[in-house]
């Protein structure tokens, strides 16, 4: 009698017997092969779950040349992982895609340029098969240098420069600003601050674009602030604001966790939100639902981002083009505006 202990793992050979095909065959299913018909792909499916064969990653790699997994890429000082609930969607969302594809998902994050060597060695060594950036710089180098280096990469927003090569999963950002500009100056706000992102990221400067475009000729420069995206400086940013400008009756918040800060200070200044300053955000990563008073705000489609940049990335990782793909963020209107 065989021990259960002692029973041998099955092979790529016995799913062939159980399904009634070639080992080759099960091989091309098993690695997402072309060729294979519908009937054979059936059977060899169900002779998997009968057999309960499972992949050996170590091969696989060995035969396709391939890591069997992704790096996500950040670019950003680490507590930033924690501190802004969009980069966990992302990751999330990340995870489960590639999960459902029975792959890893490596993270990486490069907080000082003194860590891009490490990374880009790493990367080029072959660890993983492509890249997810998840925040990109202007000034940062290594997105140039994984691309001329033939890094399969997908950006999330459209990273500043001449990358027009590098396909991109973004929204619309001058759009998606200028919406949330149209729905203040709707509710009769006149006097509208807006606090946006570093000058350098694409959020940054395309959202602070579209206010400044909707506003027209009541742009008013005294009345913008730009700082990093996190809720301290939010609340700086808001302080400054109501110093230079006590008659401000509303702000936009190019991220909701800059809004989170902006609440504070008004706050702190004695001002209510919003029967004295109204408050707007952009993000919808869930923070907005749960402010006091709940954040009005522009919705990103983060599960939908993550899934297409990974799709995205496996069809550049194949040999496909990889196009870019913009899509659609959406106003939710709560009681802070």
């Amino acid at each position: 009698m065989v021990l259960p202990s002692e029973r041998r793992r099955p092979t790529i050979r016995d799913v062939a017997e159980v399904a009634g095909v070639s080992h080759g065959t099960v091989s091309r299913v098993i690695n997402g092969g072309r060729w294979v018909s519908e009937d054979s792909r059936i059977a060899v499916e169900a002779a998997i779950e009968a057999t309960g064969y499972t992949v050996s990653h170590a091969a696989r790699a060995l035969a396709t040349g391939r890591a069997n997994s992704v790096a996500f890429l950040l670019t950003e000082p680490q507590h930033l992982l924690f501190a802004d609930p969009t980069f966990a969607l992302l990751l999330r969302g990340a995870t489960e895609a590639l999960a459902a594809r029975d792959m890893t998902l490596v993270l990486l994050i490069a907080e000082h340029p003194s860590q891009y060597a490490n990374i880009e060695r790493y990367v080029r060594a072959g660890h993983v098969d492509g890249v997810l950036l998840i925040s990109s710089h202007e000034s940062n180098p290594l997105l140039a240098a994984l691309t001329s280096a033939g890094v399969p990469t997908v950006c999330s927003g459209v990273p500043l420069g001449d990358r027009a090569h590098v396909p991109t999963v973004s929204v619309d950002e001058e759009a998606s600003a200028r919406e949330m500009t149209r729905h203040l100056l709707g509710r009769g706000y006149e006097r509208i601050a807006v606090i946006t992102g570093p000058d350098d990221t694409p959020g940054g400067r395309y959202r602070l674009v579209g206010f400044r475009e909707e506003m027209g000729d009541d742009f008013d420069p005294v009345l913008v602030e730009q700082d990093v995206y996190s809720s301290e400086a939010g609340d700086a940013a808001m302080t400054r604001l109501l110093q230079r400008a006590p008659d401000i009756d509303a702000v936009f918040a190019a991220s909701d966790v800059m809004a989170v800060g902006a609440i504070a200070a008004l706050r702190r200044a004695g001002r209510r939100v919003p029967e004295d300053v109204a408050v707007a955000g952009f993000d919808d990563s869930g923070l907005a639902a749960t402010t006091d008073p709940p954040l009005t705000t522009m919705r990103q489609p983060w599960s939908e981002i993550s899934r297409r940049m990974v799709e995205v990335l496996l069809e550049v990782v194949a040999g496909g083009p990889g196009e870019s793909i913009v899509l659609p963020t959406t106003l939710v209107p709560r009681e802070s505006a």
